[in-house]
């Protein structure tokens, strides 16, 4: 399928904006956490999902348009580590499904190399979630 520009920006502007509310989810549960090792990993991911806004953005100026900083009400999973944990499981899980279907949508080869790196990503920080939820379901 060979998306235009315009929609090709909409789906990198809801990108961005969904890579913003998880750094800001992360950041206020990395806070809320008592310090731990999951604490520490979640603050880690919330800067690579920062990298991931900065690298989305790039794309989005280059293409003539500008990042969306419009975000829904957040929903932090709670305040317990565990709710914690699912809920960022949750947000990785949609991430990789919402990149995988738009690497087969978007016929922009910067856009996709762009798009398949962060979807590595996200891939690894739903594993470090998924282990520590492990690790407290013990």
């Amino acid at each position: 399928m060979n998306l235009e520009v315009e929609e090709i920006l909409r789906l990198l502007n809801e990108d961005f904006v969904m890579e913003l509310e998880a750094s800001m989810i992360y950041v206020r549960n990395a806070f809320v956490i008592p310090k731990c090792d999951p604490s520490r990993v979640t603050e880690a991911i919330s800067i690579d999902e920062m990298r991931h806004m900065n690298w989305l953005a790039e794309l989005i100026m280059k293409r003539g348009g500008k990042p969306s900083m419009e975000h829904k009400e957040l929903d932090f999973g709670g305040d317990d580590l565990r709710s914690q944990l699912e809920k960022q499981i949750a947000l990785e899980t949609d991430a990789v499904e919402r990149y995988k279907r738009q690497i087969e949508m978007i016929d922009d080869k910067e856009v996709v190399g762009v798009l398949k790196h962060i979807l590595d990503e996200e891939k690894r920080h739903r594993k470090e979630f998924r282990m520590r939820l492990e690790r407290i379901k013990q």
